[in-house]
């Protein structure tokens, strides 16, 4: 696993099109911005308590394992960080 410069998490490739990605519970606040993407993407939460997911313009609500999260390219969002370490799939 590799960190992708300045990016706020691990990142392991599983194929073209799909990552697993883990956010650490230390992870400074600061270090999760509001952001867009380049593509579309489908996320599917792993496993991560108390984090929370937040579109534009809409009030953060919190994901668990299971949770599937669509996100249009150039979407405006943010995770907020959990209680636990937050895995993640991502589908580009």
């Amino acid at each position: 696993m590799s960190h992708g410069g300045s990016k706020p998490y691990i990142e392991k490739k599983i194929d073209e099109n799909t990552f697993l990605r883990e956010f650490s519970v230390n992870i400074k606040d600061k270090d999760l911005e509001w952001h867009r993407d380049a593509e579309d993407r489908e996320i599917e939460v792993m496993s991560g308590k108390n984090w929370k997911f937040q579109y534009d313009n809409c009030l953060p609500v919190i994901i668990k394992s299971g949770d599937k999260i669509s996100i249009k390219k150039n979407e405006w969002h943010r995770i907020i960080k959990g209680d636990t370490n937050l895995k993640l799939t991502v589908h580009k």
